[in-house]
């Protein structure tokens, strides 16, 4: 099973593929993106392959990964969103935005189309994520979507 395609009023989600390592390393390694994603250490070429193949594999058993956001016209990455597997075999949400698109509530668009598409597609009985303290903006989206309460089928 693939990833659907997601829409939302200023974004089209697809699921990210093998081909999109170039243009996901360089958002990753960007300072700003990897401060709270990745403990603000670089990210190799290699990690970020096993991101986009563990993606692929999660869309295959689970009907979800990683989704990659485009504004509406506009070829450019403008972030993604999506859920991986958890350790513990949750489904975990993870996003991030381009730094110089900040502020558009595009991590809200992108982040309550993937929560929703797991809850009310693929029925999955419960989302979490796993914020850091410091990161308001990203805590924010989370409280805004409802996403810090809502469990499954709600």
């Amino acid at each position: 099973m693939t990833g659907a395609a997601l829409t939302t009023e200023a974004l089209q989600l697809r699921p990210c593929a093998a081909g999109d390592l170039e243009v996901l390393l360089r958002l990753w390694t960007n300072p700003a993106v990897r401060r709270f994603l990745f403990e603000d250490r670089e990210v190799s070429r290699e990690e970020a392959l096993h991101f986009i193949e563990r993606s692929e594999t999660c869309f295959h058993e689970e009907g979800y990964g990683l989704w990659l956001f485009f504004e509406e016209g506009n070829p450019s990455l403008a972030g993604f969103s999506g859920l991986l597997r958890s350790p513990e075999g949750e489904a975990s949400l993870i996003f991030g935005t381009r730094p110089d698109l900040g502020g558009r509530g595009y991590a809200f668009q992108a982040a309550s189309a993937v929560v929703n598409y797991g809850f009310e597609t693929l029925d999955l009985a419960r989302v979490v994520a796993d914020v850091d303290e410091p990161n308001t903006a990203s805590i924010g989206v989370l409280e805004k979507s409802g996403c810090a309460e809502r469990v499954g089928g709600s």
